[in-house]
């Protein structure tokens, strides 16, 4: 699915790049060719209308011939003067009405020959066409009222420079095409792999989710159908099931606890509600909250103390952050061994205050670090069913982090030492 949405997203985007290349050299060329279409044929007229027989076949025309002032009623469209016409080619072609050639202008150093101009002008007379192209040449026939003249302009240099600029913005267009190709494919995979990786966690969660509901419903079913078989009889038998009921049905209601809070934070624009506190309260709340379990185990809960003066604030909502703090404790309570030591301490740097939470465990392995955050995710399954785990705990806690802007990083205790290091980052 997501591999066809990829391709898609390419064919798109190459599609829209062809588009506006081609459309673009499309329009280029075109008001090109039609602005130098109409140069052509202004300064073919301004030739024209300069254009005069010489003495000698002026006398051989009718009185009625030409005017030795060629059109008078012509206003040339193009300066005589300019350079562009002055270094222009032009070939000049006289013809009578009967056919014969008068005169063939063809200045050497020439392209073409004297019979094949000749030979062209009487094609185009014939043609009965006042404008056009023949190989290289543009032509305009005129009645210069006497006699026909077909004035040629060579296009050899132009052509051949419109066909070479053709041909380089099609090897170089072809070559950005292809880059713009791969380019295409890096953008379709940056947009489409976070997408991929949503589904596939979201299915994950759901597997999970199911997994971990499943576990207590199965148990608290089948204790249900063992009572009903006869086992109320034995009222120890009895009790003793209705306790592990009791058990699976309170980690049940956790589950769906942790997952409805979970889903919560997770809501596009959720936002808390914060203030000021003090850092010491929300200890104060954790070590009142976890204190129990940790002395059930052997481990002390610590915290740096401070001198009377000092007061640390974080802008947070009080709630949350005692959660937050509470649940990366109630990890370390849970998974270290009995006799270990957790240890909370904070201090301000500059607008930011940095929350550290330690213990002297086993820490975590450095491939699953970055994992740990992840719902559901444990590094040891077995043992965390044990404990009694959801495994949504550090994901509530990363997302409680992220909603008051702050950061969130797992590792293990530094110079070397056993146990595992939680470091929050919160804006004051």
């Amino acid at each position: 699915m997501f591999r066809r949405s990829r391709r898609k997203i390419v064919a798109a985007i190459m599609s829209i790049l062809v588009l506006l290349w081609v459309g673009t050299l499309g329009v280029i060329y075109a008001s090109s060719y039609f602005e130098m279409k109409k140069q052509n044929e202004q300064m073919l007229q301004s030739h024209a209308q300069m254009y005069n027989l010489p003495n000698a076949f002026n006398q051989m025309m009718p009185p009625n011939g030409p005017r030795p002032d060629g059109n008078p009623g012509f206003k040339p469209g193009f300066d005589p003067e300019s350079p562009k016409f002055q270094l222009s080619t032009f070939y000049s072609v006289a013809v009578s009405y009967k056919g014969e050639i008068l005169e063939i202008k063809n200045d050497s150093p020439t392209v073409y020959a004297s019979d094949d101009l000749a030979q062209m002008a009487k094609d185009i007379i014939k043609d009965g066409k006042s404008t056009g192209t023949k190989d290289n040449l543009t032509f305009l026939k005129t009645d210069k009222n006497g006699y026909v003249l077909v004035v040629f302009m060579d296009n050899t240099v132009v052509n051949e420079s419109a066909w070479t600029l053709f041909r380089y913005t099609l090897i170089f267009g072809g070559v950005a095409l292809i880059l713009f190709f791969f380019l295409s494919v890096f953008l379709a995979r940056k947009i489409v792999n976070p997408l991929e990786e949503s589904y596939q966690k979201q299915k994950q969660f759901i597997s999970d989710a199911g997994h971990e509901l499943k576990t207590p419903v199965t148990a608290i079913t089948g204790f249900i159908e063992t009572l009903q078989d006869g086992a109320l009889n034995d009222k120890d038998t009895a009790q003793h099931f209705l306790d592990i009921m009791s058990q699976q049905s309170v980690r049940l209601n956790n589950i769906i606890d942790d997952l409805l809070t979970l889903s919560r934070l997770e809501q596009s624009g959720a936002k808390v509600e914060v203030q000021p506190v003090n850092f010491m309260d929300i200890v104060a709340d954790v070590l009142a909250e976890q204190g129990f379990l940790a002395q059930s185990k052997g481990i002390s809960i610590d915290y740096e103390s401070f001198p009377q003066d000092t007061v640390i604030y974080l802008t947070a909502n009080p709630g949350l952050m005692s959660q937050a703090i509470g649940n990366i404790v109630n990890n370390s309570v849970k998974y270290c061994p009995e006799g270990a030591h957790v240890q909370i301490s904070a201090n301000r740097e500059q607008s930011r205050v940095k929350i550290v939470i330690e213990d002297t465990g086993n820490g975590i392995p450095v491939e699953y670090q970055k994992r740990v955050f992840e719902r559901f995710f444990r590094v040891d399954k077995g043992r965390s069913r044990e404990t009694g785990g959801t495994g949504l705990g550090l994901a509530i806690v990363h997302h409680i982090v992220n909603l008051h802007g702050g950061k969130i990083k797992a590792c293990n205790r530094k110079d070397g030492k056993s146990g595992a290091r939680f470091e929050i980052e919160l804006p004051v």
